[in-house]
């Protein structure tokens, strides 16, 4: 078979299966088995297919991500992200759109202190939702913010869909953490400024409240009591990373550690929580586990059916510069990110992308960062966008699809401008992870 009929059979058939609705690991369950059929060579092939889907989850680099899942879940389960908000609420003052603001500012520290982009969008729609529609907040002007700021989450680390990007692609799991946090937090800062100007424009959309206002230590004691030792979790992961004194998989391990003993300190932790917390992170894990063991395998396959060197010459004959070629990689994965979810799109590009990375010279975090940038977008783009169906889930009934659609839409046109910027201005996504790692 030549080159072009296996990347129709292999990627073409894998998007159909996706776009009928079989879950991503089944999708690709069934192509990687005619493939290994057909291009490993017959019962040979699905022998070598057993053992390298065994291999592929059997490493260590892969052992961060239910360690990061697992933070996001105590903190979750234990109630102690909800005394985050408690303390980012007393700080800020009466600004247009507080309630919102409250959510983004809350939403980017719970993002430096948990791996789950979903866990963050539930939380912070279950709990602030309801009091924003109680204050008369439209109901766009309400949910946008929740699920703009739980995108977030998967630039900030620690995140496990930057370290499954990392150990697919092959880029440095710590530069590519630390890499994401610059970008994060200027797209934070940039939620926020952009609420405080529309509600200035329009106050209908967040009326004003009467909010109690704290004082001296009233004000600054959840700051110190939470807020502060909450926080020193991303610090002590990064600060790991960043000075060699751990791996990442170490680092997610201190990690883990130092999150369940500050639980213990605050009494927060029993043994019915920790039980749930577990449960989900085993939940969340086993299923990023077994749809790796279909992506390393897809990727063989492709590989070896040549289908891989086949595109990335027809792509390298075209005469474009890097550049264009890296633009057209990432209005693919934005187009992508309509229909499929985001470990789908690492399993249908990576192993097209990462070749024509290292043949154009490309800086691996840089376009690594450009990718979770993308991913990220997935998450937001009407009308598959995961965590528009995590807000719609957690919504009063009077919040209809509609109101969370044009929500959404101011925070989409931001997170592209960051691509953009991170795009002409790479020191934006790789001077962080120079100076630290």
């Amino acid at each position: 078979m030549d080159w072009p009929s296996a990347a129709w059979l292999m990627l073409g058939g894998s998007t159909v299966l996706l776009f009928l609705g079989l879950p991503v690991a089944f999708s690709f369950m069934v192509i990687n088995l005619v493939g290994a059929a057909l291009f490993l060579g017959g019962q040979a092939g699905l022998t070598q297919l057993a053992r390298n889907s065994v291999g592929s989850v059997a490493t260590f680099s892969l052992t961060p991500i239910p360690l990061f899942i697992l933070m996001g879940e105590v903190l979750f389960h234990t109630g102690l992200a909800v005394k985050v908000i408690d303390g980012v609420e007393r700080l800020i003052r009466q600004v247009p759109g507080r309630l919102a603001v409250v959510a983004v500012v809350a939403g980017t520290i719970f993002s430096a202190i948990s791996g789950s982009t979903i866990a963050t969008t539930a939380m912070l729609g279950s709990l602030m939702l309801p009091v924003m529609l109680q204050r008369g907040y439209h109901p766009a002007m309400a949910t946008g913010p929740l699920m703009a700021i739980g995108a977030v989450d998967m630039l900030i680390p620690p995140s496990a869909l930057t370290v499954l990007l990392g150990s697919l692609s092959g880029i440095s799991i710590s530069k590519l953490l630390i890499g994401g946090v610059l970008p994060g937090v200027i797209l934070s800062a940039a939620f926020v400024l952009y609420i405080v100007v529309r509600v200035k424009m329009n106050p209908s959309l967040a009326p004003a409240t009467e909010f109690v206002e704290y004082r001296g230590w009233a004000k600054l004691k959840p700051l110190f009591q939470y807020v502060l030792p909450l926080v020193s979790i991303f610090v002590v992961v990064v600060a790991s990373m960043s000075a060699g004194w751990a791996t990442p998989t170490e680092s997610a391990a201190i990690g883990a550690l130092f999150t369940m003993a500050l639980a213990v300190a605050y009494r927060a932790l029993t043994f019915s929580n920790l039980l749930v917390a577990l449960r989900g992170t085993a939940a969340i894990s086993g299923m990023i586990l077994f749809i790796i063991v279909g992506a390393t395998t897809f990727s063989q396959i492709l590989s070896f059916s040549g289908a891989s060197d086949g595109l990335v010459s027809e792509i390298s004959g075209l005469g474009l510069s890097p550049l264009q070629v890296i633009a057209a990689m990432m209005a693919l994965l934005i187009f992508l990110g309509l229909f499929v979810e985001q470990v789908s799109m690492m399993m249908i590009t990576l192993p097209i992308y990462m070749p024509l990375v290292q043949k154009y010279g490309v800086d691996p975090v840089w376009f690594g960062v450009m990718f979770l940038i993308c991913m990220q977008l997935g998450l937001l783009l009407p009308p598959h966008g995961l965590l528009l169906m995590t807000m719609k889930g957690v919504s009063p009934s009077q919040v209809r699809m509609a109101d969370i659609f044009r929500g959404v839409l101011p925070y989409i046109a931001m997170s592209v401008l960051l691509l953009v910027l991170v795009f002409l201005v790479p020191a934006v996504a790789v001077w962080l992870p120079k100076v630290l790692v």
